[in-house]
């Protein structure tokens, strides 16, 4: 629940820090405000002349300023305004403080003492991840927090990151979190008729758009109670964003420039021409019988008399290594903040140039933030913030598949290795044109084609501008008592994706719409978001607190989506869709629709605290949506949450180690809406062909006046436990939270109804679990300091309830390359299913079917049985040297019930750990690695390079096949276009479980001296390696593989670009 800081007046303390000795003045020293447990409020550092203003929260607190090579100084403050400070030399002593140690909470509404949470949260300062060369600040959060589970979609610039707050609380629509920044959610809402084929996955990767270098703090939400303030949209938790802000004293400029070099792993060892041109002919043979004819087959005839063929089919060309490069990026931030008692600022531009691995991708962005405060009054104070982004994505090109996206890779895989990438004339000179013939005995595209070419001719190009102004203004209506806050934002978010597919990057003929094939979509969104709270907080006595708020929010939201998609222009010079060119076609189309939707929500919520002890939070949420009809347009969302701090007890007192130990409970409800506008309304559709002229209408959906809202109900149970002069902190956390009334789209029912499908509630989806952080300082001394950091989470999802009409499986048991899929009740998704692999049938004796007891099976007339595969249209012999599966029930057959349980998807735990070193407040070293245990993926990679089955390029473990009867291998033969060797089987599935170096930090910080000699209040410099290693047993590129969406989403390897290696050079400083 929301909960309130204390509200006293603020007041200003002036002041100027020198050397006791020589009497200049400390540049850089942290000036901080202490309550009576030491704990820090809020701080500043010195300027150039070593002056400082701090606004300090409580006249009873402390002043503390240190620095580097002095002994800290306290002082009560006593209603003083100006205080002087004069610190003696010591170098030995170290007892820094930065204003990024203030610890508090935030829900995002209001603020207060984190030891003060009765819910589930954590907040971290994100000045120590801004180290690290990361693109959006979700990268670098990646294993950082107990119960959040953060993984790349993709290793190219731009992809965005997968991000579960105690796993995925719905079976349909989004499990991304709600964001929030200062205090207004930051959303991009997708049309769900949006070409994901040709965009990133993930909401246009909306962290992309926040500069890391301008955020102060982030926040997660993870329980009921704590996302209930955000109501609907927050049923998945929220992460809550803090930029920076302008601060009291002389202008401060800030540059910091990162530069960094990025590799991809080593992947799957592939074979090269020669030996890929000895497998083709085996493989046919085994088939036919009969040898490769190369008189027709001229990729394999290699007669140098016919130069042509022979130079552009004998080469030994690695696809990989030529769409690949080294990836390179630099990233700039100038920032400005400053101001006086009643105007207040910080500003700040960034550039950022991105360079992937893969060629054809990047990434720029050019970010600005202005952040103005003004104190009109001690009772009025006005603040305005505005954000602009502007990025352009470069991604390859896809075919409209959405989960297919880095496709390229795909096919390099698999590409020919004996052709060459730049064609050969007739007389076998090499020309500067990339060799992309219409056919060969490959195939065509989309199936195949030259991957360099469709690297350097053919783009899949995205561009957003977003702009969002915030406007806020703070009244005190009745001092120290009751106070409002009213916020407004304007969101204008425009995100526009170019693609075009030239003739020269596919070969195909002029007269097919894959030739010069142009799309252009743009999304234009408009959003206006209102926030007005009113807080109260009266004196009830010294020890009792009492604090209420009522928050009135509003959302208007208008998207509009166009999108064409056409082919044949005259030349591969005219890219643009507009020109005249082809359109009637069903795999083009043009395309507009508009959304609107809004929604409304009250909160009102009472925290009381009794003698420090007891603290409990009651609260009520009101929600109303446009996306639902009358009936059930509002839903009401209750929450309570309590902390018992133990520590506070007489009978704790004895226990001196112990500074603090709380229990914390909670319970609350929050609902979630359709994906989907206008649900409740009819509407229709126009007819794709017409007749004379004109084209016919239908109704395209069913009016939904009863759908309701999904409810999402979460209990939580944890205690805080610090201890040893909070040398150690731990926090444990046990929840669960339980979906109802889950809203299922377009489930498929009876055609009689004139409609194939329709969306309605029905079913329960449990997710359960623990989270158990720790951070500790082990070693302390007065040159050095060691902190370590743990935590770990365990997640489960179980299906309780589901609807009759949703489908209970997806998949194929009787096709090469298949899983099945189910979703059952009492088991989790992402589950998948299918044979156990054997391994190879040695010769064609081993293919006897046996029973149970090992006895040879025999027919009727005595024959002996051979194995086979029977499906109803499918009856296969398996011979000697094909794929060998456990015949489950001993009969002789390999059908649906040989199938069995092979993994799932979801990892069991999930978290990350790792040290740092603290010499002197000089030099810092920081690792931190992140882990993943227990979760099954399907090597797709694998799979389709040692399928044996077709022309494409294979692994090099096919070099171990099968190929004369005795063979004992765990390869199949190499056997063309027939056979079942390569069915949904364990055989590819792998566990994916791996612990990951993911970053190592060493900084150097100037010292004092040199400082003042530069006339700079700071200087930093730092290196700083990314995924350095992994410790896996995974055999693919690598293990970190995302499920897809969706409830029969399961992890599949499918060669996207992995996330790669990078090493960062970077600098900081303070003018």
């Amino acid at each position: 629940m929301a909960q309130s800081p204390a509200a006293s007046t603020t007041f200003i303390v002036r002041g100027r820090v020198i050397d006791r000795t020589d009497k200049q003045p400390v540049i850089g020293a942290s000036v901080v405000e202490q309550d009576k447990d030491k704990r820090t409020v809020t701080g500043v550092v010195t300027d150039l002349n070593g002056n400082f203003a701090l606004k300090m929260k409580d006249p009873k607190h402390t002043i503390s300023v240190s620095y580097l090579g002095y002994k800290s100084q306290s002082v009560a403050v006593n209603g003083r305004t100006n205080i002087n400070f004069s610190l003696e030399s010591n170098f030995n002593e170290l007892e820094g403080v930065t204003v990024s140690a203030a610890k508090s909470g935030n829900s995002g509404l209001m603020s207060i003492d984190e030891r003060d949470l009765t819910t589930s949260s954590v907040t971290i300062n994100a000045r120590s991840l801004q180290e690290m060369q990361s693109t959006s600040i979700d990268e670098a959060l990646q294993g950082r927090i107990a119960g959040v589970d953060i993984a790349s979609n993709s290793g190219d610039p731009g992809s965005g990151m997968a991000i579960r707050i105690r796993g995925t609380s719905s079976i349909s629509g989004t499990a991304d979190p709600l964001i929030v920044v200062d205090g207004l959610p930051y959303e991009t809402t997708v049309p769900s008729d949006f070409n994901f084929g040709t965009a990133d996955q993930d909401g246009y990767a909306q962290l992309l758009n926040i500069a890391p270098a301008d955020i102060e703090t982030i926040t997660i939400l993870k329980d009921a109670a704590a996302t209930a303030v955000w109501g609907a949209r927050a049923s998945n938790g929220v992460l809550l964003i803090t930029t920076k802000r302008g601060a009291i004293g002389k202008p401060t400029i800030n540059y910091s420039f990162r530069g960094s070099m990025a590799t991809v792993p080593t992947g799957i060892p592939l074979l090269n021409g020669d030996q890929y041109s000895q497998l083709i002919p085996e493989m046919v043979m085994n088939r036919n019988g009969t040898p490769l004819n190369t008189l027709t087959v001229k990729e394999f005839q290699y007669d140098p008399s016919d130069v042509y063929w022979y130079k552009n089919y004998s080469n030994n060309t690695d696809w990989i290594d030529a769409i690949t490069q080294t990836g390179l990026s630099g990233d700039h931030t100038l920032s400005l903040q400053g101001g006086g008692e009643k105007a207040r600022y910080y500003t700040s531009v960034g550039y950022l140039d991105q360079i992937g691995v893969t060629k054809g991708t990047g990434l720029d962005r050019i970010s600005a933030r202005l952040n103005l405060d003004y104190t009109v009054s001690d009772r009025i104070r006005f603040r305005t913030d505005i954000a602009y982004t502007h990025s352009v994505t470069d991604r390859n090109y896809v075919n409209g598949d959405r989960d297919n996206v880095d496709g390229l890779r795909s096919v390099a895989n698999t590409k020919m290795p004996n052709m060459s990438i730049y064609e050969y004339d007739e007389f076998g000179n090499l020309t500067p044109n990339f060799f992309s013939p219409a056919r060969n005995i490959q195939g065509a595209y989309s199936g195949t084609y030259n991957p360099v070419a469709m690297a350097e001719f053919a783009y899949n190009r995205q561009r957003g501008e977003r702009i969002t102004p915030i406007f806020n203004l703070k009244y005190d209506i009745i001092p120290k008592v009751l106070f409002s806050d009213f916020s407004v934002m304007f969101d204008i978010n425009n995100s526009k994706i170019n693609n075009f597919l030239p003739q020269n990057a596919t070969g195909r003929p002029y007269t097919e719409t894959v030739v010069n094939r142009a799309g252009d979509s743009d999304l234009d969104q408009f959003r206006v978001q209102s926030k007005a709270n009113f807080i109260y907080k009266p004196f009830i006595g010294d020890k009792h607190e009492w604090q209420s708020i009522l928050s009135i929010q509003t959302d208007d939201y208008r998207g509009v989506f166009h999108e064409a998609l056409t082919s044949n222009t005259a030349s591969s010079l005219l890219t643009d869709p507009s020109v005249p060119s082809r359109t009637q076609n069903t795999e083009l189309r043009l395309l507009t629709s508009i959304g609107e939707s809004r929604s409304i929500g009250t909160l009102l919520s009472t925290q009381y605290k009794y003698d420090d002890r007891y603290i409990i939070n009651v609260g009520i949420r009101a929600d109303g949506s446009s996306k639902f009809g009358p009936n059930n347009r509002f839903g009401y969302f209750p929450s309570i949450s309590t902390r018992w701090r133990m520590s506070a007890e007489k009978f704790m007192q004895k226990f001196k180690f112990i500074d603090d130990l709380s229990i914390r409970a909670s319970y609350g409800e929050s609902g979630r809406v359709p994906r989907t506008d206008y649900l409740f309304y009819n509407f229709y559709n126009n007819f794709q062909s017409n007749y004379l002229g004109l084209s016919g209408v239908y109704p395209a959906n069913i009016e939904l006046t009863n759908l309701k809202w999904e409810t999402v109900a979460g209990t939580n149970l944890g205690f805080n436990l610090e201890m040893f002069n909070r040398k150690l902190k731990v926090d444990v956390d046990l929840y669960r939270n339980r979906s109802t009334d889950l809203l299922f789209e377009n489930l498929q029912i009876s055609s009689v109804s004139g409609f194939n499908d329709i969306d309605l509630n029905y079913g329960k989806l449990d997710n359960q679990g623990w989270e158990v952080g720790i951070n500790a300082t082990p070693y302390k001394s007065k040159n050095l300091t060691i902190d370590f950091g743990f935590n770990v989470a365990r997640n489960v999802n179980i299906i309780r309830e589901i609807s009759e009409f949703f489908p209970a499986e997806e998949g194929f048991a009787d096709r090469n390359g298949s899983y099945k899929r189910f979703l059952r009740v009492n088991n989790p998704y992402g589950s998948f299913y299918g044979y156990k692999y054997k391994g190879v049938y040695k010769d064609q004796d081993a293919t006897i079917a046996r029973d149970a007891d090992g006895n040879q099976i025999f027919g009727p007339d005595g024959q002996p049985i051979y194995m086979r595969f029977n499906y109803p249209r499918t009856d296969y012999v398996f011979q000697a040297g094909d794929a060998m599966y456990e015949d489950i029930n001993k009969d002789g057959n390999i059908d649906s019930r040989d199938i069995v349980y092979l993994g799932n998807s979801n990892p069991k735990f999930t978290g990350g750990f790792g040290p740092s070193f603290n010499y002197k407040n000089r030099i810092r070293l920081s690792m931190f690695f992140s882990y993943r245990i227990g979760y099954e993926v399907i090597n797709q990679t694998d799979m389709f390079t040692t399928n044996l089955t077709g022309y494409s390029n294979q692994s090099t473990a096919v070099l171990r096949r099968w190929r004369n009867p005795g063979d004992v291998t765990d390869i199949p033969r190499a056997l063309f276009a027939s056979g079942y060797n390569w069915l949904g089987s364990d055989r590819y599935v792998e566990d994916a479980s791996f612990v990951r170096f993911r970053t190592a930090t060493l900084s150097y910080s100037l010292g004092k001296d040199m400082l003042k000699k530069l006339k700079l209040a700071d200087v930093r410099v730092f290196l700083t390696g990314e995924n350095i290693f992994t410790l896996t047993n995974y055999r693919g590129q690598d293990p970190e593989v995302n499920m897809q969406r969706g409830v029969f989403g399961i992890a599949l390897d499918n060669s996207r670009t992995p996330p790669t290696k990078r090493f960062t050079f970077g600098l900081s400083t303070r003018f």
